[in-house]
């Protein structure tokens, strides 16, 4: 386990309820620079609502989660300032639909962080060249595939080059024959050495490049190994019945 000076996250005893329903118990988590974690389990387990208060979109009750060396939630300018070192890739492109690819690429980079247009447009033409998309720069959202809209969503979020990049399900909502060509994306990233922890299903991904998978089950992380671990012979019980149901399909 990393100590809390080597991790980009680090997270001791998080606690979430929604009413009487206790969502997140107890978490205790830490990732390290460069690391990539995928945190799996079934619907309803909080994988989810992890990732979205790591990102700072979601709040907690009780424990502590550290981004970056600040605590979130202390200090809103320190929040958004930590917040600012992540890119989010949803399971939902959220691309603006009446706005080019370049555009949707270039909005934060000259509103958030003063880029001038040409600026902007270089930086972003890099990352869509990275996802291997820079074709469609011209395009609008509603003339791309699924898996050519979650590329874009992908160098969106890497235009503020972020220190670390969360993926919600991102494969969730493309068909079978789209999904290839984003996880080819998120591999590429992992072996650049991004820092990133990947709520998925792709099991085949998280044997490929994971360095730790995070399983959940019920709001609790029941099961946190190393990748030859946790698809070994001897993994955590739970783990095995997930993993068994998972491959079948």
């Amino acid at each position: 386990m990393s100590t809390q000076s080597q991790s980009i996250v680090d997270i001791q005893g998080l606690n979430k309820w929604y009413g009487a329903l206790h969502v997140l118990n107890d978490i205790d988590l830490a990732v390290a620079s460069g690391a990539c974690v995928v945190v799996c389990g079934p619907s309803g387990s909080g994988k989810s609502t992890l990732i979205r208060c790591i990102n700072g979109l979601g709040s907690y009750q009780t424990g502590t989660l550290r981004l970056a060396g600040t605590t979130l939630g202390l200090n809103a300018s320190e929040t958004a300032a930590a917040r600012r070192q992540t890119g989010m890739v949803f399971q939902s492109f959220n691309l603006f639909p009446h706005l080019t690819v370049l555009s949707n690429c270039t909005l934060a980079l000259r509103r958030v962080a003063g880029q001038s247009r040409a600026e902007a447009e270089d930086i972003a033409m890099a990352h869509l060249e990275k996802v291997r998309i820079p074709e469609k720069a011209k395009s609008y959202p509603g003339q791309l595939s699924g898996g050519q809209q979650q590329r874009v969503a992908i160098a969106r979020a890497l235009c503020l080059n972020p220190r670390l990049m969360l993926f919600d399900e991102p494969t969730s909502a493309l068909d079978p024959e789209m999904i290839k060509e984003v996880l080819d994306v998120m591999v590429a990233l992992a072996r650049d050495g991004m820092t990133m922890i990947c709520v998925t299903h792709e099991m085949g991904f998280a044997r490929e490049v994971a360095d730790q998978v995070v399983f959940m089950d019920g709001g609790s992380i029941v099961d946190h190994a190393p990748v030859r671990d946790f698809f070994g012979p001897s993994g955590h019980p739970r783990s095995r019945l997930f993993l068994n149901t998972v491959l079948k399909h």
